[in-house]
């Protein structure tokens, strides 16, 4: 049953292990941690970790177990929905010791997961990889076990979208130009509608070469442009244009309100200082 999970990540907690990774003592190798999620029906989502510092020896494992129970009930004060669901290590391959981690994380949860992130950038490529531990051995005789890969993808909400776009500004970028400060509402409209309006083109681009046979259709992007087409209102032109510039007339109203609530309170907050003074 273990080899059919699938384990869904979350970006912040990739942004969480490569920050302990750079916080490390100089005499670490590896950082482990704990994975916080959910695991409901064969999948396994991770929305939190934290670091758990340990040192390893050539023959034995020292983990700062006390510490890592301390820190995940003060997390469960903060949010109770969040479980232990496995642990992390950085690097590209498991280890000899990893056995023995995970033995104390299968008395934690039921299942744990095992996630390795590659922060050496082995091949330009930050490798992301997911383990479950598989029990080896004969009956009555000696048991062992052995870490077989299952499915690791990446899942994002709506407001983490938004950042990994802000941070993905910063990419090839140098000095100044790599602090990007979040835009305005409106530009971030005005951006989503610009990129709306490149895939668009794209999409009738590819549909005037396939109808003219210069290029070669694919039945899925066919399929998903059917659906595309069909999602739509059936509106007449002139009526959808209509009833889009009431919802953009809508947006800008609630933007305005928006901005007047914040700068009274913000005239208030400071008329209240200087009375007080």
């Amino acid at each position: 049953m273990a080899l059919n999970l699938v384990v869904k990540i979350h970006p912040v907690v990739l942004f969480q292990i490569v920050d302990a990774y750079e916080r490390r003592n100089a005499d670490s190798h590896r950082v482990i941690g704990t994975l916080l999620g959910t695991s409901d029906k064969g999948v396994v989502e991770v929305t939190n970790c934290f670091c758990v510092p340990h040192k390893e020896h050539a023959d034995q494992v020292e983990a700062e177990l006390n510490y890592a129970m301390d820190v995940y009930e003060l997390n469960r004060r903060v949010n109770a929905s969040e479980n232990i669901v496995g642990w992390w290590a950085t690097g590209n391959e498991v280890t000899n010791h990893s056995s023995v981690i995970h033995e104390y994380y299968s008395r934690e949860c039921r299942e744990p997961v095992h996630v390795t992130l590659d922060t050496s950038l082995a091949g330009e490529r930050m490798g992301l990889r997911g383990y479950v531990c598989v029990p080896l051995g004969v009956p009555h005789g000696k048991q062992g076990c052995m870490f077989t890969p299952i499915n690791v993808s990446l899942i994002c909400y709506e407001p983490e979208v938004v950042g990994l776009q802000l941070c993905q500004k910063t990419i090839g970028a140098s000095g100044r130009a790599r602090q990007v400060q979040p835009a305005p509402d409106l530009a971030q409209v005005a951006e989503a509608a610009a990129r709306l309006a490149s895939s668009l083109d794209q999409v009738l681009q590819y549909v005037e070469e396939v109808a003219a046979g210069r290029a070669e259709g694919h039945k899925a992007a066919g399929r998903a442009l059917l659906e595309l087409a069909h999602s739509l209102p059936s509106l007449a032109a002139d009526s959808f244009a209509d009833a889009f510039a009431s919802s953009v007339k809508d947006l800008l109203m609630v933007v305005t309100l928006a901005q007047l609530v914040k700068t009274q309170l913000q005239l208030n907050e400071k008329l209240t200082l200087l009375t007080s003074q």
